[in-house]
């Protein structure tokens, strides 16, 4: 016997995960290979980040997809780790409650 899924709990969002500390949202915006890619972040800079290998086979990427990074503390600021990938229900749930108001400040140049 099949489970059937209702729509409206596909809809709903749990709980999402903030950023907390030095924790930053950012815009993936190209992969380079490997592990790594550019991510323009909202604060501005765009950084190289990479993804962990703990992650590296259950976080898909690809270009234009909102993640959250960990910037590096040794590297500079201008490398970082993915930490995590937002979906499109929890995209449209940061949008609504302002986090990604930057993001939309900075698509405009």
């Amino acid at each position: 016997m099949a489970f059937q899924r209702d729509n409206a709990s596909q809809d709903e969002v749990g709980r999402v995960r903030l950023p907390r500390g030095k924790e930053v949202l950012g815009v993936l915006e190209s992969r380079l290979g490997g592990s790594r890619c550019d991510v323009r972040c909202l604060d501005g800079k765009t950084r190289n980040c990479r993804i962990p290998g703990r992650l590296k086979r259950k976080l898909w990427v690809r270009e234009g997809d909102i993640v959250l990074v960990e910037p590096w503390e040794h590297g500079g600021d201008e490398r970082g780790d993915i930490l995590f990938k937002y979906r499109p229900v929890q995209v449209q749930w940061l949008k609504k409650k302002g986090y990604l108001d930057k993001l939309q400040e900075l698509e405009e140049f």
